[in-house]
């Protein structure tokens, strides 16, 4: 009545003698008989985690797209730095570029010189954007 089946050493695993194979047993706990498939189970979650996780391979790269971004601006905002640093240097040593901007903006002259203004032909007047913001030509 052996049937070819013999018991493994009390572990509660019937071996086919014949093939070698193990046979589950329903006498056996749940967690035991399917140990395999939750360690499977658990390695595919923790994968998951690792790739589309809060630290994951996804977040990591859309952090450095981010840091991509951030370092151009870095990099546009101190060129601009640096050209206002030059024209503040040039204003405060330069007599030529301080006349320039009193003669352009403030509409002086020098002793003895006169200013004439001709205002714009319809033709080649500006747009009233452009008109409103600048009124002195």
């Amino acid at each position: 009545m052996d049937h070819g089946l013999k018991m493994a050493h009390g572990l509660n695993k019937n071996i086919d003698a014949d093939a070698g194979e193990q046979i589950d047993d329903p006498s056996q706990p749940f967690f035991r008989r399917n140990v395999r498939y939750f360690f499977a189970l658990a390695f595919f979650l923790l994968l998951l985690q690792d790739v589309f996780g809060a630290h994951g391979l996804v977040a990591m790269h859309r952090s450095k797209i981010q840091i991509q971004a951030v370092q151009a601006q870095i990099q546009q905002l101190d060129q601009e730095n640096q050209e206002l640093q030059q024209r503040i240097h040039s204003l405060k040593t330069d007599p030529a570029a301080i006349e320039k901007i009193a003669r352009d903006r403030m509409g002086l002259a020098r002793p003895g010189e006169m200013i004439f203004q001709i205002p714009d032909s319809p033709s080649r007047r500006a747009p009233q954007s452009n008109a409103s913001s600048n009124p002195k030509r």
